[in-house]
């Protein structure tokens, strides 16, 4: 009987300690991709929730935001934001979301990292992008927070955004922000050499996007229940001329006529 109740205190200790971790999903977004995950991380955290707007907005328009994130990156401006309604002492945990820009999290994204405390909070980013970004902001993200703990992110391109429900559910049931179980995903194989049916499918996923992805070399594989992974090993040239390497991930679900899908190019 002592046994038992230890147990059960235990339980209701481990229940209580899960409810009380206070989040807050806390985003920029400017064409409304980011939007769309941050909408979807509060509706399964059931979380409290808000954007972050700058003072002067940026436009939407591609080329001119980019031009305008391109100066404020050199010139180490960063844009004023409106006030946060959200007190951020008042959280446990607090997903940072943003569209990648050049490699990174967005100017917006800068200026909230350096005008608010985090100190001892629990991080998490999360992002949308044309092809990745989410390691390389995820290491500025602890550099610009030291005092925080930065845990492992959730990426996903701007072309699979539907894809994010059920990505979010495995993400966030894997590393504890929300309760239930999966089942953890087998292994890539070792990397072996790329075989023409192999070659094909990689140029199927990525031939379409704007910029050339390079060539793939090598390729290890694995099998879900719903899809069929592949983790490619690219050469490229930068725009310097040298030879560069990256990791291009693609998958193939197997529903009828699914085509195959690049997920995110890790450099």
């Amino acid at each position: 009987m002592k046994s038992f109740l230890l147990s059960l205190a235990f339980m209701m200790s481990f229940s209580s300690g899960f409810a009380q971790k206070k989040s807050l999903v806390l985003y920029y977004s400017e064409t409304g991709s980011t939007k769309t995950v941050a909408m979807e991380l509060q509706k399964q955290l059931n979380a409290d929730i808000e954007s972050i707007e700058a003072v002067t907005p940026y436009t939407g328009n591609f080329q001119e935001t980019m031009q305008r994130g391109q100066r404020e990156m050199q010139s180490g401006e960063t844009p004023a934001l409106q006030p946060l309604k959200s007190k951020i002492s008042n959280y446990d945990v607090i997903f940072i979301g943003y569209p990648i820009w050049f490699g990174t999290y967005a100017m917006p994204i800068a200026t909230l990292v350096k005008e608010n405390d985090f100190a001892g909070k629990t991080i998490v980013p999360f992002c949308t992008f044309g092809s990745g970004g989410l390691n390389t902001s995820s290491d500025a993200l602890k550099k610009a927070l030291p005092k925080a703990k930065i845990q492992s992110g959730y990426g996903v391109r701007t072309a699979r955004v539907a894809a994010a429900a059920k990505e979010l559910d495995r993400f966030l049931k894997e590393n504890g922000y929300k309760k239930g179980t999966v089942k953890k995903l087998p292994d890539y194989s070792a990397q072996q050499p790329v075989t023409d049916e192999e070659k094909a499918i990689f140029d199927a996923a990525c031939s379409s996007y704007q910029f050339p992805l390079g060539t793939p070399s090598t390729v290890g594989k694995r099998t879900t229940s719903d899809s069929t992974d592949y983790k490619f090993t690219v050469k490229s040239r930068g725009m310097n001329g040298g030879e560069s390497t990256s990791t291009i991930y693609v998958t193939v679900g197997k529903e009828p006529g699914a085509k195959p899908e690049f997920t995110e190019v890790v450099r």
